[in-house]
């Protein structure tokens, strides 16, 4: 584990709110900072679900005065929002740049920043050797890095820590009011390097995450389903 870049249980380990039961997933059950982690989406619709659960553990990543680098070809992000998740939408510095290949170059530059806490990479595909050079730059500046795949048609083996699927669920009301409720999303955990994949209903209230359901492994309910 350690040639692979897995250092020791600390007593200053990384936890987010909420998410205990998902962390069991990962090697030491603690959240993996410092590394690369990939959110897939399959559908335009994913794109704003995987963002709004990515600002939840930016309100952790950033600790409320770090600094976050949001690089992307296109904005679409309402900074105010992102108040909701209790992030400082002043503290994440948006990039605009015109293709995926500078999108890349951007994120492997910020993240050899130590003075950054998060880089947040926006782009349609990921190779193994890009996510290589993303990973590499993280392990000298223990900078945290998500990469938000839009087109997750063109999957391959990458590098990156975790490979995450944000789905969104329908909010839930209690006593059958009107109106929206808390954020749900479905998260899954296709792939965990040293740990195991897993499927959980998570709600966003209270200011933190809390996990409403634990789920099969999607592969298991297929195999149920065959």
């Amino acid at each position: 584990m350690r040639l692979e870049g897995f250092k020791p249980l600390s007593v200053d380990a990384f936890h987010v709110d909420g998410l205990q039961n998902i962390e069991h997933a990962f090697p030491n059950a603690v959240f993996p900072k410092g590394c690369v982690h990939e959110f897939l989406t399959f559908k335009q619709e994913h794109v704003a679900a995987t963002a709004g659960f990515v600002a939840g553990i930016l309100s952790k990543l950033m600790n409320r005065n770090g600094v976050c680098l949001w690089i992307s070809t296109r904005r679409k992000m309402f900074p105010t929002a992102f108040k909701a998740f209790n992030v400082q939408p002043d503290n994440i510095v948006f990039v605009n740049v015109r293709s995926h290949q500078h999108a890349l170059w951007a994120a492997e530059e910020a993240l050899k920043c130590k003075a950054v806490a998060t880089v947040i990479a926006e782009v349609p595909e990921l190779t193994f050797m890009q996510s290589r050079r993303l990973q590499l730059a993280v392990e000298k500046s223990n900078v945290t890095g998500l990469v938000l795949r839009t087109d997750a048609k063109k999957l391959c083996t990458t590098a990156c820590v975790a490979r995450w699927e944000i789905k969104p669920i329908a909010s839930r009301l209690d006593d059958g009011l009107p109106g929206v409720g808390f954020p749900r999303w479905n998260v899954s955990l296709l792939k965990v390097r040293n740990g195991k994949t897993g499927s959980w209903m998570v709600e966003w209230s209270a200011d933190k995450y809390t996990v409403v359901e634990q789920r099969n492994d999607e592969r298991e309910l297929v195999q149920k389903a065959g």
